[in-house]
């Protein structure tokens, strides 16, 4: 009986170690969003930076200025990836032309 009183507390232990979201702080959000400029500044550089970005860059800013440093991260990745999309479309695209 024992025996399963330890088991069972054990994993209730590790389960519960496992539900622990990380921890999202303001040098995180503050990466992410350097990223997100970083990468957004490219796409500027070929003229193919895509419209909502920059608004989704300033929201992720707004969001760390709440402390709300989740949503910081989360708005900053998504830019970061809208840049690095516009980038790739860029490559696709910069030897398009007709085709007769």
């Amino acid at each position: 009986m024992k025996k399963i009183a330890m088991l069972a507390a054990a994993t209730t232990l590790m389960l519960g170690a496992c539900a622990t979201a990380p921890t999202t702080t303001m040098e995180d959000a503050k990466a992410a969003i350097d990223m997100a400029k970083q990468e957004t500044a490219k796409a500027e550089k070929v003229n193919y930076a895509w419209r909502d970005t920059g608004d989704i860059i300033k929201k992720a800013e707004e969001a760390m200025k709440k402390e709300d440093y989740a949503s910081a991260v989360k708005l900053a990745n998504k830019a970061k990836t809208q840049s690095m999309l516009a980038q790739q479309q860029y490559e696709d695209q910069k030897n398009a032309g007709p085709r007769f």
